[in-house]
Order: C-alpha cells, then structure tokens, then sequence
C-alpha cells in the first residue's frame, strides 16, 4: 500500500492590488462629496503618491468630459447650431466631439499650469498634478450642471435651445443662463476653499494666489488667441 502524500493546502487567491482598488472607490465617492464636504475631500488631496493620483485619474476624465460637454450645450455654439440651412442631427453629436477635448485641455491642463504657478507665486511647493487635480475637482458643480440644468432646459424649450431666436430667447432664457452662473461661481468657490485647505493658506493669501493664477490663465488665453 503506497503512503499517502501529504495534502498542500491551496493557497489563498488574493485580489490584485486590493489598495489601489479602494482608492479608487473612495475617489469615485469624494467626486460627489465635495459638493457637501469640500474641506473633506480637499484634505485627502495632500496625498500625491503616484499610487493615490493614478486612482483619481478615470475619476478626472469623468468630470473632465461631464463639465466639458456641460459648458458646450451653455455655449453660444450649441445655441445656434440649427441656425444652419444645412444642418444634421449629427452635428451635434461632431460639435460636441470636437469641443469637448478642448475645453479640457482649457480647464485642467492650462487652467492648473496658471493655478500652479499663482501658488509657486505665493511660495507653495506644491505640484503641478496636485494643481490640476484641484482645478479637475473644482469642475463637479459644473459637470452637476449637465445632469440638472441642461435636461430641465430642453424639457421646456426642446430644440430652440440649439436655434437663436427660439424661445429660450428672452426671460426664460437668461433665467437659465443665470442658473448657469451660480454652478460656475460655486465651482470658483470650491477652488478658493481647495486650495486654503490643502496648503493651509489664510483667506488673503488665498485670494492672492488664485489672483495671479486668473492673470497667467488670461495670459495664456490671450496667446491663443493671438495664435
């Protein structure tokens, strides 16, 4: 009678980087609490390991292309697209396309390269990722927009959204447009309250900061322009 072998315990199959999963989750979480608990949010911010911001990366490119098509259908652009003779459906759909990628490339990477600098400015050692992150997160209550605003607006105007001089031109309209507003000062807000809070800033040094950062952006904005 052969002697038994003795039997290996299988091992124990462990999910494959279980932190950067969590972490992950936890961004796609604080995407919709900064809304509520900015300060919160903010403070986990200071955590720039390579590990931490690769797990905000696909939560950025969310509200990258949510704010981005949100400032598209409030743009004057969207509002005269069936302005056109020739129009397709379709058109929408390619403005969007094309639009979209570049109010992104605006926002998070020229509108954090002037945020960075205006806190190097301040005497910050903070990183260019760090600023862009905040830029990025300071955009929900924009991309909020898109999922609130926009779908009321077309429920009562339908396509005279996208006609000038339909009839979302006039009160209606500019309650709309105001409405708008408020979710662009709120994110302004938000990059005031983001950047106090992760490098602890006073309100004065704050304010100045993000001042000479809105002077690199127009700068920048101008150069374009010009090119």
């Amino acid at each position: 009678m052969r002697p038994q072998r003795p039997v290996r315990p299988r091992p124990v199959e462990r999910p494959l980087f279980p932190e950067s999963r969590q972490l992950e989750r936890e961004w796609w979480l604080r995407c919709v609490l900064v809304l509520v608990s900015p300060r919160a949010v903010f403070s986990a911010l200071r955590d720039d390991r390579d590990q931490s911001a690769e797990a905000r990366s696909e939560p950025m490119i969310a509200i990258l292309f949510l704010s981005g098509l949100s400032i598209f259908f409030a743009s004057r652009t969207a509002g005269h697209l069936y302005d056109d003779p020739d129009f397709d459906p379709i058109l929408i759909a390619v403005e969007a396309i094309v639009t979209v990628p570049i109010t992104g490339i605006q926002n998070y990477w020229l509108g954090g390269l002037a945020v960075h600098l205006g806190l190097r400015g301040a005497g910050t050692t903070s990183s260019y990722r760090q600023a862009r992150h905040l830029v990025g997160l300071a955009q929900v209550p924009i991309a909020l927009a898109l999922l609130t605003v926009f779908p009321l607006r077309l429920a009562v105007f339908g396509s005279d959204m996208f006609r000038g001089g339909g009839a979302d031109d006039g009160v209606g309209g500019h309650v709309f447009d105001a409405i708008n507003l408020v979710f662009v000062a709120w994110a302004l807000v938000l990059l005031v309250v983001g950047a106090r809070t992760i490098w602890s800033f006073s309100w004065l040094r704050t304010l100045r900061a993000l001042a000479l950062s809105l002077i690199v952006f127009a700068a920048f904005a101008a150069l374009v322009i010009r090119l």
